[in-house]
């Protein structure tokens, strides 16, 4: 068994190093690491003892503790289209409650359901681009998200990319498609992931867990 740490660079070995030392170093999560604790080379992500100092850089590891769950989820979702209320509402016509009232009553024109997708599209592409950015950024969330410490990482504990939060977020569509089976699916999933998180390969994980 090693007697400190050994870091691999470059296919050499260094070392040994305390604990410190090794945190000096500016590791990556794919840093290849023979820990004293441990009989072989492990990625330095995946040793206990340097879970803080990744966190401390923006990584969050999914694990069974962490994930959050729907009730979470849940409140975070409220805040955020409590938030977003102000912003789309910029966005609505001016005759927007009598077309709202008229399609209520089932009394609406063609003019009146073109009205309404036009609105429901813009507004759904306006918390899609929310989302994204909020994702990609060093939130790694949204501010509901943030509200309640939730965090949206890929299976690496990575923040994740502008591409992949975009993608996520346009696949809250499908998630919400049939009766929202695809957000609900959050309950009975073994590492309670929505359809999107699935599409995406991203996890939503309580921080300080």
């Amino acid at each position: 068994m090693a007697d400190g740490y050994y870091i691999s660079k470059n296919e050499e070995e260094q070392g040994p190093f305390t604990q410190e030392e090794v945190m000096q170093m500016h590791l990556d999560a794919d840093t290849m690491v023979l820990s004293p604790l441990a009989e072989d080379w492990e990625r330095a992500s995946d040793l206990p003892e340097f879970f803080h100092y990744f966190e401390a850089r923006g990584f969050y590891f999914p694990t069974e503790d962490n994930l959050a769950g729907f009730g979470w989820r849940l409140l975070a979702y409220v805040a955020d289209s409590l938030i977003m209320s102000y912003p789309i509402s910029f966005f609505r016509p001016e005759n927007f409650a009598a077309v709202y009232n008229r399609a209520v009553t089932n009394a609406a024109t063609v003019d009146d359901l073109v009205v309404l997708l036009k609105f429901n599209l813009v507004s759904f592409l306006l918390v899609v681009v929310y989302h994204a950015i909020c994702e990609f950024s060093p939130l790694q969330g949204s501010l509901g998200k943030k509200m309640f410490q939730l965090v949206v990482v890929d299976a690496e504990g990575r923040r994740l990319s502008f591409v992949r939060a975009l993608l996520r977020n346009l696949g809250k569509f499908v998630s919400g498609l049939v009766i929202l089976i695809g957000y609900l699916a959050v309950l009975w999933d073994d590492r309670k992931q929505a359809w999107h998180d699935k599409w995406a390969n991203a996890f939503v994980l309580i921080r300080n867990r």
